[in-house]
């Protein structure tokens, strides 16, 4: 078997044991399932991550499974085809109807937030939040990822919270998600 394969499988076989019993690992959808390409490559990151980075797609929102997928495979082809990375930026996504979906998945660097991603997981909302505000089934889905995250030891207990605003001259994750983050454990600005 591909060793990166090997790896895919043993991260997302153990998280799956070790989500389920514990029931507060929201349900994730896979790369496999919404139809992503194969990354490049992958590094994994060293330790479990101290910071978890919020972002909007600033595109169209999705609301069910199938508009998603074809949301998700344009952006991860908008990523890899046209800046150049090896995957799609985001470890996480989430759905305006609180799906959760594979980007690059637990443990694995991204390439969300420029000189910032050796130390952080990004998770991005589906959608342009500068005049639209999330859903509360998106935003509890991201509260139970981020809960998640620390209980599988990815994202260690004391991460902070930001918005990529806070990392980088940008209007993201949008103003009205934003605003929504300072709601949320972890939150520093």
């Amino acid at each position: 078997m591909d060793p990166k394969k090997q790896e895919k499988t043993t991260v997302e076989t153990t998280a799956s044991q070790n989500a389920e019993p514990a029931g507060m690992c929201p349900m994730v959808v896979s790369r496999e399932r919404w139809g992503a390409a194969a990354p490049r490559s992958r590094d994994r990151l060293t330790d479990a991550a101290k910071r978890a980075v919020i972002h909007h797609t600033a595109l169209w929102p999705c609301t069910g499974p199938q508009q998603c997928f074809v949301q998700l495979q344009h952006i991860q082809k908008l990523h890899m085809v046209h800046r150049g990375w090896d995957d799609i930026g985001y470890n996480f996504l989430v759905g305006e109807d609180g799906s959760v979906f594979e980007g690059r998945g637990w443990g694995i660097v991204g390439a969300h937030t420029k000189g910032n991603n050796h130390d952080s997981i990004g998770i991005a909302f589906i959608g342009d939040f500068n005049n639209q505000v999330p859903t509360s089934a998106a935003l509890s889905a991201a509260r139970q990822l981020l809960q998640c995250g620390v209980a599988l030891g990815h994202l260690h207990p004391t991460y902070a919270l930001l918005g990529h605003r806070d990392l980088a001259d940008t209007e993201c994750p949008g103003k009205l998600l934003y605003t929504q983050l300072q709601f949320l454990n972890h939150f520093t600005d």
